[in-house]
């Protein structure tokens, strides 16, 4: 190939390539702000929120008396891993009697990456090694029939 046949193969591809538009994929439900403009503190109750706003795209975990409406917009470029372009969530406090206390705005510049503690104490239990797990098992299975009421021949009632 030619240094100027090349360049033009080069050229070309680039051109196909800058054709190629990756989509945003945008998720959840973030209210608007007109939306948002309806929701009083101090006065606005769940059922007011649900009729304006809708379902909430998750409830807190410990508390139920906070609503989340979560929105992301993602690209995604083949095989490689989603890159988040933009996350919106709205957080609406409520007291105990259901009136909106406070509503809250987040971004993405708010995103806080959530890391495990290492030290964390496991779960009960016992850890068996490979070994431990392979030999545990002889001696557990016969070939009595255990599915008969009373755990089979010689069990009770016969």
């Amino acid at each position: 190939m030619t240094h100027r046949s090349l360049l033009l193969f080069t050229s070309l591809l680039a051109l196909l390539l800058a054709g190629c538009d990756v989509p945003v994929d945008p998720r959840g439900n973030l209210p608007t702000a007109e939306e948002l403009a309806q929701i009083k503190p101090g006065v606005t109750d769940k059922a007011t929120v649900t009729r304006i706003l809708g379902s909430p795209s998750t409830v807190a975990a410990f508390d139920g008396d906070t609503w989340y409406y979560i929105s992301q917009k993602t690209k995604e470029v083949a095989f490689l891993k989603p890159e988040l372009l933009d996350e919106q969530v709205v957080a609406i406090d409520f007291d105990k009697k259901g009136v909106v206390r406070d509503v809250r705005h987040k971004g993405l510049n708010d995103h806080v990456a959530v890391v495990p503690n290492p030290n964390a104490t496991p779960a009960p239990g016992r850890e068996f090694t490979f070994m431990q797990q392979l030999i545990g098992n002889f001696g557990r299975f016969s070939g009595e029939d255990n599915t008969q009421p009373g755990g089979g021949p010689g069990g009770p009632g016969h």
